[in-house]
């Protein structure tokens, strides 16, 4: 059969070709709905049964064997488009990286490990506590009486009243608890801080319902409000990273400490914006302070005298407003990514006191 004899060259062909439009070409011709062994397909229902007996398996493995050519020229095709392809892109590693934006560590966060560089280096510890707090940790063991304007409804988040009497939860209005947490568990000396999460019933420009809180704690022998002052001088040049600071101790009061000081720090006028350091331009209350009442450590199983302490507390949100210059606290829990980019650290931004704890 002339026709068959012709058709079996078409695996020449197919191995001979050099692109895959050619081969796309050959396997329309020779399989297609109008190709030239489908042709001959087709004449086997007009053959006598001896002669499809003899032409049927010719006309068949002819076809398997085209369709099997075209199979694997095609793969060697694809495999060397591949190889060239390959060898054109090659990557320049000495190319700079396009990269996508990288997420930033939030200015509390950094605040946070800076505090916590900073009081290392003078000997304190880190100490957390639960934010779910019952009242006598956050209250009654501070020294706060009952009537206090602070236990009010409008000022703190209560939970509803336990059925069995137990004592009345809350969220916690200050990392204080902490203070006295630690007291009942630890014996002295104590030198802690204890930063962390606090909540009131409170929201403008400079407060919001939920906001951070750093505290400190020295419990010992022979304290004095010389040792607080010198800490707190110390703690704020190093954070502030400046040496002219200036501060200012202001009587007050505080149900959980005796005497109570409020702590201001000097601030000088630069292109009509504070700028802690120096004294020229006025005065900043920055924190609250003073000698923990001798009714707090006798609450926690301690001899009033036989020992004595100082503890203070500041907003740690502040403390960042002052130092990076922001205005507005609500903005800190916005989740606004441009605010984040703009004010947020790099994860290798690590405070080191050498290095600078806000470099």
């Amino acid at each position: 059969m002339a026709e068959l004899d012709r058709q079996e060259h078409l695996i020449d062909q197919i191995n001979r070709s050099e692109t895959l439009d050619q081969l796309e070409a050959l396997r329309v011709a020779a399989l297609g709905k109008n190709g030239s062994i489908t042709a001959l397909l087709k004449t086997l229902g007009g053959m006598s049964p001896e002669e499809r007996q003899s032409q049927g398996p010719r006309i068949n493995g002819l076809r398997e064997a085209v369709a099997g050519a075209i199979a694997a020229r095609k793969a060697a095709l694809d495999a060397a488009a591949l190889d060239a392809r390959l060898a054109s892109e090659r990557l320049d590693m000495t190319l700079p990286v396009d990269t996508p934006a990288a997420g930033t560590i939030h200015p509390v966060s950094q605040v946070m490990d800076e505090l916590a560089e900073i009081f290392a280096d003078l000997g304190f510890a880190v100490a957390t506590g639960p934010e779910i707090e019952d009242d006598w940790h956050n209250f009654t063991a501070l020294n706060i009486p009952e009537s206090h304007p602070a236990r009010a409804m409008h000022d703190t988040f209560y939970f509803p009243d336990q059925p069995d009497g137990e004592r009345k939860m809350l969220l916690r209005t200050h990392t204080s608890p902490v203070q006295i947490r630690t007291m009942l568990q630890q014996k002295p000396p104590i030198r802690i801080i204890a930063p962390g999460r606090t909540y009131r019933s409170d929201s403008d420009a400079t407060h919001t319902p939920m906001f951070h809180q750093v505290e400190g704690l020295v419990i010992d022998k022979g304290i004095t409000l010389g040792h607080l002052k010198w800490t707190l001088e110390t703690f704020l040049k190093a954070f502030f990273e400046r040496d002219d600071i200036v501060l200012r101790l202001r009587p007050s009061y505080f149900p959980f400490t005796e005497p109570s000081a409020e702590v201001d720090v000097g601030y000088t006028l630069e292109k009509g914006k504070r700028v802690i350091g120096g004294s020229g331009g006025g005065w900043m209350e920055v924190l609250g302070s003073g000698m923990v009442h001798p009714k707090v450590i006798a609450a926690c199983g301690l001899d009033p005298d036989e020992w004595q302490g100082f503890a203070f507390g500041c907003g740690i949100d502040r403390l960042a407003m002052l130092k990076y210059g922001m205005d507005d606290l609500r903005a800190f829990f916005d989740g606004d990514i441009r605010w984040l980019k703009h004010y947020g650290f790099s994860a290798l931004d690590v405070p080191t006191l050498s290095g600078g704890v806000g470099a």
